[in-house]
């Protein structure tokens, strides 16, 4: 099974702790990785078609991280589609003039749908799949709709491509981070009062109250938890969350103190 990392910021922040964890997933999990980073000049895409513990690229990222309000990772076992550059999640396309960034981990069994609006440049049914998500969505709105409108439709969208199998997913705009799980995915909110993460995968642990504020808010989404002694909460199968400023809004429509975080951070 692939393996999903995202995080939704309040503000700015760097994800080489818990990456540095994830990143050694890839002894597994070996047929490529990627990583999106929504930052205030746009999303910044890397992607690898080596493991993720034996690529330069990976060492590179953990070693000298890139802040960001929202990120999107991805270490590929692969099940469809060849192991290529083309393949690697995660994937990004433009929608409403923005840059929207997916990764997929999961097996669609026989999703073969018509061609639309958007085209996979790969084989895998990870990218058919963005590909019809997105199309789906401009075929419904001529530009981005409220939130609460945009979850719903996502919603009704994921669910029509559960059907073929499994399809745990995470997609942002580098504003808006919607996590889906059909299988298994976690996550964990970190905020004041700050205390010390364990890595599970290597012996590194971070005291975060040296590294945050106490109006710092950020949210850790993982397949599998990264981390030994946090509280991690594990999503419902076919439940669907939207992060916004590290806080899981839901289906809510904005409130107001929500608008005025968003352009004050």
């Amino acid at each position: 099974m692939c393996q999903l990392l995202a995080m939704s910021s309040s503000k700015p922040a760097a994800v080489d702790f818990s990456f540095a964890g994830f990143a050694l997933r890839g002894s597994e999990h070996r047929d490529g990785w990627g990583i999106a980073l929504h930052t205030s000049s746009g999303c910044k895409l890397y992607t690898d078609s080596l493991a993720s513990t034996h690529s330069p690229l990976a060492a590179q990222i953990r070693d000298h991280p890139v802040k960001a309000r929202n990120v999107v990772a991805h270490i590929r076992k692969a099940t469809q589609g060849r192991i290529s550059l083309e393949n690697s999640h995660p994937f990004t396309r433009e929608l409403w003039g923005q840059t929207w960034s997916f990764a997929h981990n999961g097996d669609l069994k026989l999703f073969d749908p018509n061609p639309s609006l958007y085209s996979p440049h790969g084989d895998t049914d990870s990218e058919r799949a963005f590909c019809h998500l997105l199309s789906g969505l401009a075929l419904r709105f001529e530009t981005r709709p409220p939130r609460h409108v945009l979850f719903g439709a996502l919603e009704t969208l994921a669910g029509e491509i559960a059907a073929y199998g499994s399809f745990n997913f995470i997609l942002s705009n580098g504003e808006l981070l919607f996590a889906h799980c059909s299988t298994e995915l976690h996550v964990v909110v970190r905020e004041y009062p700050f205390s010390v993460a364990q890595l599970v995968d290597c012996d590194l642990s971070i005291d975060f109250s040296k590294h945050n504020h106490l109006d710092d808010r950020i949210a850790v989404i993982a397949t599998q938890p990264l981390t030994s002694n946090e509280a991690w909460t594990r999503f419902a199968p076919g439940e669907l969350k939207l992060f916004v400023n590290g806080l899981d809004v839901g289906s809510a429509p904005v409130r107001r103190q929500e608008w005025e975080l968003e352009i004050c951070c």
